[in-house]
C-alpha cells in the first residue's frame, strides 16, 4: 500500500516563514474552545431574551455551527494543535471537544490519520464520503431533508445500537447490549445530563431539548455534509499530486459563521501541512500564493460552487 504523496515545507518555505506556519501556541487552541462555547451560550440567550421564530432559526444555526466547531477542534487536537503540552491537548479534544457532541478522540485519531496518510486511496476510511459524488440535484436534496429532519442524527446516534439489537443470536441479552451502548456514549451522556441540570436549575431544562438537542439533530448534521463535500468531493482518486489531495473552499463572513468555522475551509493547505495549527492555515494560504503554488491547488469560490458542482449529474431519463 503505497502512501499519499507528500511535499516537504523546506522545499516551498524559507527556514523562517515556516517557523512561522508551524509555530504552536499553548493559548490560541484555548480561546478557541472557549469561543466555541461563548457563541453557543450567547445563542442560546439570544433566543430566550428575545424569542421569536427568526432568532429562534438563527440560534438553532448559530449553536449547530459551533457544534461542529467543536468537532473541528477535536480534529485540532487529533493532529496536536490545540496545544503544545499533549496531556492538555487531548484533555481539551476529549472532554471539551470530542464528548459533548458524541465524539470520542482516542477513536478518531487513529482513523483520521488514517485518512491522511492514504488521501483518496482505496485504503483512505473517508473515501466512502466523496464516492457518491457528483451525484443529482435530486439526490442532494434527499441528503439535506434527512439532515434537516432529524434522519441523519437518528441513524447516526441510534444505529448502532439498533444494528446490535437486530443481529443478537440470542446469546448475548438484549440488557447487556444496552449497557455497553450506555458504556460507550457515558462522555456525551454525561455532558447532556450536565447541561439539562444546569438549565433545570435556571428553570429552562426546555432549552436543553430546544437549543442544543434539535441544533445537534438538524443544522450540525448538514453543515457537516457540507464541509465534507468541499473538502473531498469531486476529487479524483489516486490523486498523484498533494496539492489536489483536498479542496480550499473561499469563504465569507456568513460561511465561516454558519458552515466553515475555525479556518476548516483551508483544507488543501491542511493535508499539505496537517501538523499546521489551524489558526496558520490563512498564513500557509496567502504564502503559497505570493509564491505562485496555488494556481494547481484545488480550490472553490465558495460552498455554493461546490454543491452545484457535486449535484452537477443530470438525473436519469
Amino acid at each position: 500500500m503505497a502512501v499519499a504523496a507528500r511535499v516537504k515545507p523546506q522545499d516551498l518555505f524559507t527556514p523562517e516563514e515556516w517557523t512561522k506556519i508551524s509555530a504552536r501556541s499553548s493559548w490560541r487552541g484555548v480561546l478557541m474552545v472557549a469561543h466555541a462555547w461563548a457563541v453557543i451560550v450567547a445563542a442560546g440567550a439570544l433566543f430566550v431574551l428575545f424569542p421569536n421564530p427568526l432568532t429562534y432559526v438563527l440560534a438553532v444555526m448559530l449553536i449547530g455551527a459551533r457544534q461542529l466547531g467543536l468537532a473541528i477542534l477535536m480534529h485540532e487536537a487529533a493532529h496536536g494543535g490545540l496545544h503544545p503540552n499533549l496531556k492538555v491537548n487531548d484533555w481539551l479534544g476529549e472532554w471539551l471537544c470530542a464528548a459533548p457532541t458524541g465524539a470520542s478522540l482516542a477513536s478518531y485519531r487513529p482513523y483520521h490519520l488514517t485518512h491522511h496518510k492514504f488521501a483518496q486511496q482505496a485504503e483512505d476510511p473517508d473515501l466512502v464520503l466523496s464516492a457518491p459524488f457528483p451525484t443529482t440535484r435530486a439526490s442532494l436534496r434527499r441528503k439535506i431533508v434527512r439532515d434537516l429532519t432529524g434522519q441523519t442524527f437518528f441513524k447516526q446516534r441510534f444505529g448502532p445500537l439498533l444494528g446490535k439489537l437486530r443481529g443478537s443470536s440470542g446469546d448475548q441479552p438484549k440488557g447487556a447490549i444496552f449497557a455497553g451502548e450506555v458504556a460507550r456514549q457515558r462522555p456525551f451522556l454525561l455532558w447532556n445530563l450536565g447541561i439539562l441540570v444546569v438549565l433545570s436549575a435556571m428553570g429552562l431544562w426546555w432549552a436543553w431539548l430546544a437549543l442544543w438537542i434539535v441544533p445537534m439533530a438538524t443544522w450540525f448534521p448538514l453543515v457537516t455534509r457540507l464541509r465534507n463535500i468541499a473538502e473531498h468531493a469531486l476529487v479524483a482518486k489516486d490523486e498523484p499530486d498533494p496539492f489536489r489531495h483536498a479542496r480550499t473552499t473561499h469563504a465569507n463572513w456568513l460561511e465561516r459563521a454558519l458552515i466553515a468555522p475555525y479556518h476548516v475551509n483551508f483544507h488543501a493547505e491542511h493535508h499539505l501541512f496537517m501538523h499546521t495549527p489551524c489558526w496558520n492555515l490563512p498564513l500557509a494560504h496567502r504564502l503559497l500564493e505570493k509564491k505562485g503554488l496555488t494556481s494547481g491547488m484545488l480550490t472553490a469560490p465558495g460552498y455554493l460552487t461546490v454543491l452545484k458542482a457535486a449535484s452537477s449529474k443530470p438525473a436519469a431519463a
